[in-house]
């Protein structure tokens, strides 16, 4: 790996900083080149013991995969998905490592699992900048969505699929018959096609997702919110509340289902430790269901990356970025606490972490794999960018928003806006706070101080350049 090739980034905890780099250097030694047998033609981040390629994984390795700068392209995983369509639109959730086959189980025999494409599609597309790329893999998103609809939309509008296509391992949900995580995940898809169609400027896709996409959140917000518990929740097959209260609910905020006034109910629920506000947020399920166990047996009140991640992305939506930062924050030292454990035993990163002490949880099959990248590094790397340093990047508006509580020393070096490398760093001088800013080519950067109730926009010359806070 060249190192140089990466951005780098920094931060006042260089454990944090460590980390980041180190995730890197996994990731190249994880990062492994398809097969002549299994149709892979390109390379895909690996684990150990690896018998299948997962779609969820895939989608979720996409995400930091952005932020390489082309270095591992994040591409040929999605597309290794996209090459497997069948004609009747389906992508199922897993092929074989060894000769790129179906592979399904008894209990989801479609191999279905969270329609995610549309969402790193869009991002990919603000990360990397290729509007021909979103105009040639419309026809193969619309396909599958069609088999969704076609195979698990039910007449009430809500998807029905097996518990089992939305990975909770053994969180009690045989009753569950439409799950709000992954008719969340629908309308998210949806959302996100609706965008892919304003980006291109096609009125007719564009109008028919946004149709879609407000269908499924009329149903949830009509059946799956409780409103004397203030939760959305899982419904059985008489459309009736399953009363277990689940992380998955908080993918209605990335999706943007509540209102303002029932987001607040949500958020306080991650606020509290009786329910979702454990010392490492968020569990699985909350603290005060029956099947919650402080040692989290298997996935029940296991802490999983990928949730944190939809909740501090769900957080974002409604303008929480001081809470999102800090539960970010709070899950990373817990990666850092698990990785290096007191005395001489060897530490690692893994699938799932503790709620409430460092460590994993106890064993349930397979579950929690060591190592496990794809969810790992989408804290490591990912959220370390966008939330804790605080960056949200857009090749195709040349634009750089950087939100921050207070200005602290961190910042990052070379990133790739296409083919301009951009440096955005703060530190503290005897003239006061100063960002340095460094650029092959004009970009538009905006500074907000959520403290200081400072924010500012300015078109960034190429070359390089500063600005002092304290003149804003």
């Amino acid at each position: 790996m060249n190192r140089d090739s990466i951005p780098s980034v920094h931060f006042y905890d260089q454990d944090f900083v460590d980390l980041y780099d180190r995730s890197w250097v996994w990731i190249d030694e994880y990062w492994k080149q398809g097969t002549e047998q299994n149709g892979f033609a390109g390379n895909y981040v690996s684990y150990a013991d690896q018998k299948t390629i997962n779609l969820f994984n895939c989608c979720l390795s996409a995400l930091f995969l952005n932020y390489s700068n082309q270095t591992y392209s994040p591409f040929d995983m999605i597309d290794f998905f996209y090459s497997k369509q069948e004609e009747n639109g389906a992508i199922r959730c897993d092929y074989s490592v060894e000769d790129g086959s179906v592979v399904v189980s008894e209990d989801n025999p479609e191999g279905v699992t969270f329609p995610m494409f549309a969402y790193v599609e869009y991002l990919f597309y603000h990360k990397i900048g290729n509007k021909k790329r979103l105009k040639d893999i419309v026809p193969v998103l619309e396909n599958y969505f069609t088999w969704l609809k076609d195979t698990f939309q039910k007449e009430n509008v809500l998807f029905s699929v097996p518990a089992s296509a939305c990975l909770t391992g053994n969180i009690p949900r045989e009753n569950v018959c439409y799950p709000v995580d992954f008719n969340t995940v629908v309308a998210l898809n949806a959302f996100y096609l609706s965008e892919i169609g304003d980006i291109l400027n096609d009125k007719e896709l564009s109008f028919k997702y946004k149709r879609l996409y407000f269908s499924l959140k009329t149903r949830i917000n009509n059946l799956m919110w409780d409103p004397e518990t203030k939760f959305y929740y899982d419904l059985d097959k008489s459309e009736n509340r399953i009363p277990l209260k689940i992380i998955g609910a908080y993918w209605t905020m990335l999706a943007e289902i509540p209102n303002d006034e029932r987001a607040s109910f949500m958020i306080e629920y991650l606020k509290d430790p009786q329910y979702f506000g454990t010392d490492n947020p968020f569990p699985s399920v909350s603290a005060d269901s029956d099947c919650y166990k402080e040692n989290a047996e298997g996935y029940c009140s296991a802490v999983v990356p990928s949730n944190v991640y939809a909740v501090v992305k769900g957080l974002e939506k409604y303008g929480e970025y001081v809470f999102a930062r800090e539960c970010a924050i709070r899950h990373m030292y817990f990666i850092l606490d698990t990785l290096h454990p007191e005395g001489d035993k060897p530490g690692d990163v893994w699938e799932a972490y503790l709620p409430n002490r460092e460590g994993v949880p106890a064993s349930d099959g397979e579950f929690p794999r060591k190592r496990f990248l794809p969810q790992a590094c989408l804290v490591t790397i990912t959220l370390m960018i966008e939330d804790i340093i605080g960056l949200n990047v857009s090749l195709p508006r040349k634009t750089v928003d950087w939100t921050v509580p207070n200005l602290e020393v961190m910042g990052i070096e070379k990133l790739s806006l296409k083919r301009n490398l951009i440096t955005i760093l703060s530190n503290k001088n005897t003239r006061g706070w100063e960002i340095r800013l460094e650029s092959e080519k004009l970009y538009y950067f905006t500074i907000e101080i959520l403290d200081e109730k400072k924010k500012k926009t300015l078109p960034i010359p190429s070359g390089k350049c500063s600005m002092l806070i304290d003149k804003l």
